[in-house]
């Protein structure tokens, strides 16, 4: 497998999250949660992995981002995931749509769902 890239996006005191790249492509997302001593993954690619190219992955994952964090690691456990970005949502975008909708319908009394 060819090396990842990996650009995080946010950091608290005890989580990560990175976007991972392949030759300039985005491939997936990686999150981190620090505990005690253990670190927790969640990983979740968006094209097909093969066992072996996933075992490289958490390696790597393991290798330049766990490892050279400054919390304590006796064991990384990771739950991997096959997945696809659907978008990305914020308050301002439901905002903006609630009052669209209330535009629309402020006459209305009927209920939707």
């Amino acid at each position: 497998m060819d090396p990842v890239t990996f650009e995080r996006q946010l950091r608290t005191p005890h989580s990560e999250v990175y976007y991972m790249s392949q030759h300039g492509e985005r491939m997936g997302r990686v999150d981190l949660h620090y505990a005690s001593e253990v670190v927790y993954g969640t990983i979740v690619v968006e094209t097909d992995f093969s066992e072996e190219d996933v075992q490289q992955l958490i390696e790597q994952v393991d290798e330049d981002l766990v490892m050279t964090s400054d919390m304590p690691r006796d064991d990384f456990l990771v739950s991997v995931y096959r997945g696809k970005d659907l978008g990305f949502y914020s308050d301002d975008y439901f905002g903006e749509e609630e009052e669209g909708e209330e535009e629309e319908g402020e006459d209305e009394d009927d209920e939707k769902f």
